[in-house]
């Protein structure tokens, strides 16, 4: 019995990941279309790439804290070494989801008033705490599959 839940556990787990990285693919490739936007006065296309852009980074980060580091944060990964990383390497994960949560508010299409003037310098911070973000997920995730 005890194997089959470890089993469970982890392919739970590799669902997790599996989700998140899935999401990551698609807010990286939607980041290169959006760095690509003009600064001035939004477009009703750059709104809509706006937006998709913004909804996929919340998923991304709703991925990784309400799937994989909730699943850690409640116990259920079980590999002591898993939940020492994760504790070393949230901070700097949970710094990124500040930059990005603030990203998505000032650049919702709905709200957005001061149009793309500080789109490139914003997309740029974000695409710096992404990395770090990608960095400290990248080393949970090759422990967690181990």
């Amino acid at each position: 019995m005890q194997f089959n839940d470890r089993k469970e556990r982890r392919s739970t787990a590799n669902q997790l990941i599996d989700n998140m990285l899935n999401e990551r693919k698609q807010l990286l490739a939607l980041l290169l279309q959006t760095s690509n936007l003009v600064p001035g006065d939004a477009e009703r296309s750059d709104n809509d790439l706006l937006e998709e852009f913004c909804q996929v980074l919340v998923d991304y980060i709703a991925a990784g804290h309400f799937g994989l580091y909730e699943r850690i944060s409640q116990g259920k990964e079980k590999r002591r070494s898993v939940a020492d990383l994760a504790n070393t390497v949230y901070p700097k994960i949970e710094q990124s989801t500040q930059i990005a949560l603030e990203f998505s508010s000032k650049y919702n299409p709905e709200r957005i008033k001061t149009g793309l003037n500080n789109l490139q310098k914003d997309l740029s911070v974000l695409g710096e705490a992404l990395a770090t973000r990608i960095e400290m997920e990248d080393q949970l995730i090759s422990k967690m599959l181990k």
